[in-house]
């Protein structure tokens, strides 16, 4: 699955366009490169986002299968391993 479309399912940044522009800007890593918005997410990986508002490091657990997935859904999909507000 693209980074940009996981970001937006997760409902770690809130809009696909959003997580693409903040992916141009070279505020997303991807096990620790910077990533651009095709990258491909798979289970396993760690992905940082260094947003204004802070740094969030969540490690991804599953991809879904669908198109779109519920709340409840989304946090089974990834686990926060840091997070600093600024």
């Amino acid at each position: 699955m693209r980074l940009d479309k996981f970001l937006q399912l997760v409902r770690l940044i809130k809009s696909r366009r959003y997580a693409k522009e903040a992916c141009d800007r070279g505020y997303v890593f991807l096990n620790g490169r910077q990533a651009k918005p095709s990258a491909q997410v798979k289970p396993g990986d760690r992905i940082v986002l260094d947003l204004p508002k802070g740094l969030l490091e969540v490690e991804v657990l599953k991809i879904p299968k669908t198109k779109t997935v519920s709340k409840e859904e989304a946090k089974e999909l990834c686990r926060v391993l840091r997070e600093i507000r600024k």
